[in-house]
């Protein structure tokens, strides 16, 4: 009994001090480099492949990119139709944007038979990444926010972009002072402890780290009910337990 007080008293502890690294977002990069990619004013893009992306697993970097006074603005390259409610869904992106704080002239849907709402479909690399570096260029972006290889739940769409980010990025074709920070994917297990994944998470490398208070949570899960399209049980289920809805770790390429 008494080592297992142990053990919990250390675990609290250790989420406390979780807390306290974290709550100062202006603390959260790992070099001065960075720190000023993340400064005030950065105009920052957000890259998703479905409507419901941006409060189902990037609401913690919205959310706190946002607080350190970044100009975000948002590309969605489907309007995930697979269920024939692309137009539904657009207008339920519009919605939660607009929860989340990103105004509707910031935000570009592509409708476009090329890139499917399909997880069978492999998107093309090399066209996903001209229309990238097309809306990079044009906006003068200089942060780039988007999937990891991972793609977080695995979708192909989410890896796409992932790897039309990499080719730009590896090839030395963003524009001069243009970063990528990529969110990271973690296991089934992690995924699914809701805050209880800050302890893991700050045992491991992160360059970026967010983490929502208890009034942002509720900004995120109004964000996500918007989609009211896509709210069938496993989604409420996700939305209550999903580190995402809490915690969004990140690199940089």
């Amino acid at each position: 009994m008494e080592a297992a007080g142990l053990l919990c008293l250390a675990g609290a502890a250790l989420l406390a001090w979780g807390f306290l690294r974290v709550w100062d977002s202006r603390e959260r990069t790992k070099s001065q480099e960075q720190a000023g990619v993340l400064g005030d004013g950065s105009r920052t893009l957000l890259v998703i492949a479905h409507p419901d992306d941006e409060a189902m697993f990037f609401a913690p970097t919205v959310l706190g990119l946002a607080r350190l006074g970044h100009r975000l603005s948002l590309l969605c390259f489907s309007a995930g139709n697979f269920y024939n409610q692309g137009e539904i869904r657009k207008k339920e992106l519009l919605q939660s944007c607009d929860v989340l704080g990103i105004p509707p002239s910031s935000i570009m849907i592509i409708d476009n038979r090329d890139f499917p709402d399909d997880p069978s479909v492999q998107w093309d690399t090399e066209r996903v990444a001209s229309i990238l570096l097309q809306h990079i260029e044009m906006n003068s972006i200089n942060l780039v926010v988007t999937f990891d290889e991972g793609g977080v739940s695995g979708h192909s769409n989410h890896i796409a972009l992932y790897a039309a980010m990499r080719t730009l990025h590896s090839e030395g074709r963003l524009p001069k002072g243009c970063s990528v920070l990529t969110l990271q994917s973690v296991n089934v297990l992690r995924k699914y402890i809701s805050l209880l994944d800050l302890p893991f998470t700050l045992l491991r490398r992160q360059d970026v780290l967010f983490v929502l208070t208890s009034k942002e949570v509720a900004q995120a899960k109004r964000a996500m009910s918007c989609h009211h399209s896509q709210l069938l049980w496993f989604r409420r289920l996700y939305v209550l337990f999903s580190r995402y809805m809490r915690i969004n770790s990140l690199y940089f390429l």
